[in-house]
This record gives C-alpha cells, structure tokens and sequence, in this order.
C-alpha cells in the first residue's frame, strides 16, 4: 500500500526575514499572499531600524533583509548582504498626526508646519531616517533649540503613534504606513511637497543566508519588486518604487 501524501509538510526551509517597523504591515500581507500562492513559508520579525541594522551588522543569520537604503547602503559595504542582490521596493512619506478629537493645525506649507511645531506643547518623531530628516529640517528652521525640551523620542520599534495615543505627544511625525488605523490618533495629512521627507525601503539578501536558499530568497525578494506586491503596498501607505 502507497503512503498517502496529503499532509505532508512543507520540505523547503523557511525563510527569515528582518524588517524595519516601517513596513512590517506590508510584508506581513505580502508573506502570508506569498506562501499561499507558492508553498514557501516566511517568517517576518519587524523590529525598530536601528536595531535590526545592529542585529544584521553583527551577523545574525537571515535570509532576507529589508530596511531604509542609507541603512542597506552601510550593510552593503560591510560586507553584510550579498552584491548584486539590493533591490528598492518601496516610498514612504512622513504624515503629521495628533490626539484623537485635537485640533488640526494647518500643514499646507512649509511656513505652516513650522508655525504648527512652534505651537506644540510637545513633539515626536522616530530614530529613524525620517526622524534625522526633522531634525535636519528644525535645524534649518533655526527652531532646533527652541524646541529641543519639548521633543519626545520613543525607543526603537516603539510608534510615535502611540505616545499620540497616550497624550504623551501633541504633534507626531512618521511614516504614514506607521500611523495608519492606530487608535486614539488622527492623522492630519502628509508635509507639503516643498518639505516632505520620502523615504526608500530597499530588500537585500544577506550574507549570513544559506546558499541552498538563495534561489527561494531571490524569488521571493522578485515577487516583492514585482506588480503583484503593488496593491498591499498602496493598501498600506506607501508606493512601489517601480510601477505608478
């Protein structure tokens, strides 16, 4: 009698993947489209930037790493992700957000967002890319000290969403992607064009990554570049680098 084959696990090993908080929503729906489509397991941990560069930097072992291009950039040349193999995926705009049931200041332009952080009891912003592009703004602004007392920082991997939520911050920055359907928040709107901060999350496979998994990482890292990624990318905030 045969061995019946129904049940049976999936042989192919799954692949791990390390991503900013950024774009843990969106490689959540592409993973989970992914393996349903094909088979192969994924498995996403999406922690604060700043620590998963730290984490793939001291050579933890993953197969896919996802984060801002300045970060891939660094990771690159240290060695850390393997040549040939980064690939942009998506933007992400900075969105200005404050307490539920808060007035909205006026963000239209670039003298209005000023104004609105001048009259913020209290502000916030990541340690991320978007957080070193406020403060370069603040710093141009010639408000950077003036402000400097009322800036609230969270921790790595902590939303500024949160601390908004939690009246900790009257006026937040951050990805758009990262304050999406958070409770107890509203979202104001995206800087004007004249100030907006975009940011551009890039896909690498890593060093560290088996070469026995490196055609099922490239397929998937393909299938993320790809047309078929564009509707969970938009659904989440952001836009494909490729495609309109």
């Amino acid at each position: 009698m045969s061995t019946p084959t129904t049940n049976r696990p999936d042989p192919r090993p799954a692949l791990r993947v390390i991503s900013s908080k950024a774009t843990q929503h969106i490689l959540a729906d592409l993973a989970s489209a992914y393996t349903s489509s094909t088979g192969q397991a994924v498995n996403v941990e999406s922690v604060g930037g700043v620590d998963a560069a730290k984490r793939a930097l001291a050579g933890e072992v993953f197969d896919l790493v996802i984060l801002a291009r300045d970060a891939m950039d660094k990771l690159m040349a240290a060695g850390k992700l393997q040549a040939g193999s980064l690939r942009d995926l998506v933007r992400s705009a900075v969105a200005v957000a404050v307490p539920k049931g808060a007035a909205h200041p006026d963000i239209t332009s670039d003298a209005a967002v000023k104004q609105a952080v001048l009259a913020a009891a209290t502000l916030g912003y990541s340690t991320g890319p978007s957080g070193v592009q406020l403060a370069k703004l603040f710093e141009r602004w010639g408000i950077a000290d003036v402000v400097k007392s009322r800036i609230v920082t969270p921790p790595p991997g902590i939303p500024v969403g949160s601390l908004i939520a939690k009246g900790e911050v009257a006026l937040g920055f951050q990805q758009l992607s990262e304050m999406l359907n958070v409770p107890g928040i509203e979202l104001v709107g995206l800087l004007p064009p004249e100030i907006e901060i975009i940011t551009t999350f890039s896909g690498a496979l890593a060093s560290s990554s088996s070469s026995a998994i490196t055609s099922a990482a490239t397929a998937l890292l393909d299938y993320m570049a790809s047309a078929a990624a564009f509707d969970a990318i938009r659904n989440n905030g952001m836009s494909p680098v490729s495609g309109t």
